[in-house]
């Protein structure tokens, strides 16, 4: 009998209560265990090659965004966190990877794009805001001060590296983290532990503050409801391009404390609780209503949709 009860105790604490697999968090834990390993077989090889051809040195600013650098990076994370993403839903959820909301269906194309434009609004809002308030000061194009080629090929090459960042930063937390934990506790914990954990992920960034961890904890919640909205994560993926690159490579602010080459030359000034300073937008009370304006797009867009939150196929 004691034996029997000691099963049931075990099979409560790690087995979900309606289905046959293990429990969300010890889902979202053994995940994490994958990408490590993933990470350590991917990153590894390439951060030695990268301080082997002094890519990377000690003394190298960190806040300035050396695209040589990221991109074989964000390839390796690429393999990381696809990876494990791929195997934890395979084996541990016992769902299909697209379930996640990947399906390449109709509308993924027309949720990228759109998120996009979308976000390239929000970003064009804040740009217009500081113009406005003597913030900004337009200093000419990015092709009058050096070649046109490599204008060219930079933001060609960051939109390469953003597309990455888009599709992994979105998979693991509006993706995995998201619905797991709204799986195991809920829809609203799942939001907000998700995109907490998105904010504090960014507190190591070049320039962080906890205020600016703050902003894209709001950010974070801004994509769940993208996702919410659209039930697909290829909107939440396109407006996580398009802010990145229309906020670095088309307005020139600061993409989450990283300085790159933007299309334009501009100096940035004003009051760093508005502005956010040498962080970006993301930290300045700018965000907010700008964010605001980008919830009241995303509803529209999606407004004639309907779907469950969750996909069980």
């Amino acid at each position: 009998m004691e034996n029997h009860h000691r099963k049931s105790l075990i099979k409560y604490i790690f087995t979900s209560p309606d289905h046959d697999r293990l429990r969300a968090g010890w889902r979202i834990l053994l995940q994490s265990v994958l990408m490590i390993a993933l990470g350590l077989c991917a990153m590894l090889p390439i951060t030695i090659f990268l301080i082997w051809t002094n890519a990377i040195t000690p003394n190298m600013d960190l806040s300035v965004f050396n695209m040589e650098t990221i991109l074989p990076l964000q390839i390796a994370e690429l393999v990381m966190i696809t990876g494990s993403v791929y195997l934890a839903r395979r084996f541990f959820d016992k769902k299909s990877f697209s379930s996640l909301g990947v399906e390449l269906n109709s509308s993924a194309v027309r949720d990228t794009f759109a998120g996009i434009v979308i976000a390239f609004l929000i970003m064009g809002l804040i740009y217009t805001f500081e113009f406005s308030m003597g913030w900004v000061i337009f200093e000419g194009f990015s092709w009058q001060f050096e070649a046109g080629s490599q204008v060219a090929k930079s933001a060609l090459g960051f939109a390469v590296i953003f597309i990455l960042t888009g599709w992994n930063e979105e998979l693991i937390s509006r993706g995995y983290h998201l619905q797991n934990i709204s799986e195991g506790m809920g829809r609203w914990w799942g939001i907000v532990i998700s995109s907490a954990v998105f904010g504090i992920a960014h507190i190591t960034n070049p320039n962080a503050t906890w205020f600016a961890a703050f902003g894209i904890f709001i950010g974070g919640l801004f994509f769940a409801f993208s996702y919410i909205r659209s039930n697909q994560l290829w909107l939440p993926i396109g407006l996580h391009i398009g802010w990145n690159f229309s906020q670095g490579v088309i307005f020139g602010f600061p993409v989450s404390g990283l300085t790159i080459n933007p299309l334009i030359r501009v100096q940035f000034s004003g009051p760093v609780l508005w502005s956010g300073g040498a962080f970006g937008p993301e930290a300045g009370l700018v965000l907010l209503p700008a964010l605001l304006f980008g919830f009241v797009m995303v509803y529209f867009y999606t407004a004639r949709r309907t779907g469950e939150f969750i996909n069980e196929n």
